[in-house]
């Protein structure tokens, strides 16, 4: 016992009676003290306790929670070994709690818990104790450390966290097929006891669910259908104490959601179905719908409708996905004097079918439907859909073409109406006897200009004429030999003056607007009068082409500058045709090598009759022409330079009429010189010399002298100078007339120049006298006269 026994220090006392008192309060164990009698009187083994160095030899203390304190209640007791009880020792505590929740009395080092405690809040508290002397405050030991940990009690509800749950499962899945997991939790302490410790079981959901107790599976324990119910409402509860009395409980509901699968046949509602069709119903007509019934939803309810039978060539059956409804249409007219009744066997089959139910039998269904054909009164019907006649081109008018053949489908029989319709042209070329339905042609027809001809025949009831039908008639005209074989072209063929015999000059082919139907085949030669004396001849190459080739030696342009042939070419129709077409070969001077150089030149020449003085003559003519027009345009833009240097301006002239007197020499507004200048050109004004005291002075200077005194040449000159300087004069030419009198004119000077000076005395009273027209004049100078009038 040696080993625990610390000199110095201070141990914690726990007797034997004192250990019982404490199983309420669950102290265990009590600290071990290192003195022999002290640790034989307890119950606990001495692994509990360990040794530190110079140190308390501590263990954990444990607390009940939850317990209802009306008193502190003891937790154990603290005590040195050098405390001899007289005081001296003073026990301090610190650490988590101490003061408010722990208390030590300070001088005997017992420990009391003063509060309620609550595991699930906090399990463990952490304190720190120490002796030190009451009178110095100086530590009697070293601060140790110990733990009181709170004992948990069942006082927590379990409590599912993820709910409300919600879990889809198939239909018909086999039993023990896991659905969905439920999970409770306990706050309580789970290594303590039960009191975490959960148990499921289902309440409400058997016989077809059941729970796993353990882990919350939740799994199928019997068979389920969809179609009886669809949604299953499942309530588990956990129970803490493993499910013994006393525990507590909570419980969660699951929502079991059944997804459908392919577990049901589609059945018709009805086993016999009747409908009616009319004769005259359009192909496509909708005649009925039948419908069948599956329990299933989604695609495992998409089904498709069959008709089964040779009634599938008059009928059928779509299917409308959007209401899972069958369609019966007319799929071939139907004739109420041939056939009056159908019936035929429709049949429904599952679009998706589930291998499971496979055995269980097949997915379809099958009813039968009677269709009654109803009659009506039908437009005539041709024998034929379409007509194809042929003619041969060329014939006469009258010929004879084909004839169509409609009849009424009616038991009436009604007499049939015939006729052309579809443009006026095709009635000008053909024409249809109405009532037989023969078509002759108008005017003889040409195949080359239109080998086809499409009519329509229209059959109209003669006894009701809404009744009506139409035929297509597709006339071939047929091809005779009536066109000659002719040049496709144009030959431009020239022969050189050095040619050689046997030279080939050309080669020639030939087109034929007729159709042969073996193909065409041409003939080529050249007339017989012409063979010898042309010195040409032609090569028939048998493959539609032909040479031409010279037979002597060389040609002389002046003799002869062009050559005719006339080339025959004969087809191979029934009867063959021939034509002659004529071949131009002109002579053209050459080098040594017989290249034409100049032929194309010669041949032009030759064509306008000219020789090669003449247009010489002709070009220089035209170049003479030319450069005089240009002269006369270069001198027209050269004057319009000198008479608009600066810029063109546009001139008018005016003509102002006034209708009123005028105001005399000091009417200054009768009529203003600025109009006529152009807006477009602000010339820089230029001062301009006030002369008005020499025009006085030089007007009683001319009173005195002739014309050809010097101040009247000064004074012509002055306003000469003044009229070429002023920029705000008249434009460009003007004339200014000066009025000079001599002196020895017994009138007298009639200018207003000077009237300020010779009417001084002159009285102007009359002028208010000699009526209205001079009632202006009178304003202007006898203004004294007029106010007072």
């Amino acid at each position: 016992m040696d080993e625990y026994r610390l000199k110095g220090s201070f141990s914690m006392n726990c007797h034997t009676s004192l250990c019982l008192v404490l199983t309420m309060v669950q102290l265990w164990p009590c600290f071990l003290s290192t003195q022999t009698h002290a640790i034989q009187n307890t119950d606990q083994p001495f692994s509990a306790a360990r040794r530190v160095k110079r140190g308390w030899v501590w263990n954990v203390f444990f607390v009940e929670e939850e317990m209802n304190l009306t008193e502190p209640v003891y937790v154990g007791q603290l005590k040195s070994d050098l405390d001899k009880e007289d005081s001296t020792f003073k026990y301090i505590l610190t650490g988590e709690g101490a003061g408010s929740i722990f208390t030590i009395n300070e001088t005997t080092g017992v420990l009391h818990v003063i509060q309620k405690l609550d595991r699930e809040k906090k399990a463990l508290y952490t304190l720190r104790a120490q002796a030190i002397n009451r009178n110095t405050q100086l530590p009697m030991e070293p601060e140790s450390e110990f733990v009181i940990k709170v004992k948990d009690i069942n006082d927590q509800r379990p409590q599912f966290l993820d709910g409300p749950y919600e879990a889809t499962v198939p239909e018909m899945s086999p039993e023990g097929t896991s659905v969905i997991q439920v999970t409770a939790t306990d706050r309580d302490d789970p290594y303590y006891g039960y009191n975490a410790r959960l148990l499921y079981s289902i309440i409400q959901g058997q016989p077809y669910f059941s729970v796993e107790p353990k882990t919350g599976v939740i799994r199928i324990s019997s068979e389920t259908d969809r179609e009886t119910q669809e949604k299953y409402f499942i309530i588990i509860q956990a129970k803490d104490m493993i499910g013994q009395m006393g525990g507590f409980s909570e419980t969660a509901t699951v929502t079991i959601n059944l997804s459908d699968i392919n577990d049901n046949a589609p059945k018709f509602q009805h086993t016999l179905y009747h409908m009616t069709v009319s004769e005259a119903a359009p192909l496509g007509t909708t005649i009925g719908k039948i419908m069948a019934d599956d329990s299933d939803i989604g695609e495992n309810a998409a089904m498709n409708y069959v008709i089964e039978g040779d009634a599938s060539y008059v009928f059928d059956i779509i299917t409308d996905n959007e209401t899972q409804e069958g369609v019966v249409i007319l799929k071939k007219k139907v004739d109420y004097e041939t056939k009056r009744k159908y019936s035929i066997k429709a049949k429904v089959i599952n679009r998706h079918t589930d291998e499971r139910f496979l055995n269980e039998g097949p997915f379809e269904d099958s009813t039968l439907v009677r269709i009654t054909v109803e009659d009506a009164d039908e437009p005539p019907v041709f024998t034929s859909q379409e007509y194809v006649m042929e003619i041969a081109e060329g014939s006469e008018s009258g010929s004879f073409v084909g004839a169509v053949n409609a009849s009424d489908p009616d038991n009436t029989n009604s007499p049939i109406r015939y006729a052309i319709v579809h443009g006026m042209s095709l009635k000008r070329l053909f024409s249809i006897n109405a009532q037989n339905g023969t078509i002759i042609i108008t005017k003889p027809l040409d195949r080359e200009i239109t080998a086809w001809h499409n009519i329509t025949v229209t059959a109209t009831e003669a006894r009701n004429p809404e009744q009506i039908s139409e035929a297509p008639v597709y006339i071939h005209v047929l091809d005779v030999n009536d066109h000659a074989p002719e040049f496709p072209e144009y030959y431009e063929t020239y022969v050189c003056e050095n040619a050689e015999p046997g030279q080939l000059i050309q080669t020639i082919s030939a087109v034929d607007k007729d159709d042969s139907v073996e193909g065409h085949h041409f003939y080529f030669s050249l007339q017989e009068e012409t063979t010898n004396n042309s010195g040409f001849s032609v090569r028939d190459n048998q493959d539609n082409t032909a040479g031409i080739l010279t037979v002597k030696n060389g040609f002389s342009k002046q003799e002869q500058l062009a050559f005719y042939l006339p080339i025959l070419i004969a087809d191979n129709g029934a009867p063959s045709l021939t034509s002659t077409n004529t071949l131009t070969v002109t002579v053209c001077d050459c080098d040594n090598e017989a290249n034409a150089l100049f032929c194309r030149y010669g041949a032009f020449m030759y064509a306008m009759g000219l020789s090669t003085e003449a247009l010489v003559a002709v070009l220089a003519c035209i170049l003479i022409l030319l450069v005089f027009v240009l002269a006369i345009l270069a001198l027209r833009q050269q004057r319009k330079k000198s008479l608009f240097s600066e810029k063109a301006e546009e001139f008018r002239e005016n003509i102002v009429r006034y209708d009123d007197e005028g105001g005399g020499e000091e009417d200054t507004e009768a009529f203003d010189i600025a109009a006529l200048r152009t807006r477009t050109v602000m010339r820089e004004h230029k001062p301009r010399r006030n002369i008005t005291t020499e025009i006085q002075s030089l007007y009683r200077q001319s009173l005195q002298v002739g014309p050809d005194s010097a101040v009247f040449r000064e004074f012509i000159s002055e306003k000469l100078k003044e009229a070429n300087a002023d920029p705000n004069g008249p434009p460009y030419d003007s004339l200014q007339t000066y009025a000079f009198e001599g002196t020895g004119s017994l009138a007298g000077s009639l200018s207003s120049l000077g009237s300020h000076v010779s009417d001084m005395g002159e009285s102007y009273d009359r002028l208010s006298e000699w009526g209205p027209h001079f009632k202006q004049l009178a304003k202007l100078y006898c203004p004294h006269k007029t106010a007072r009038d």
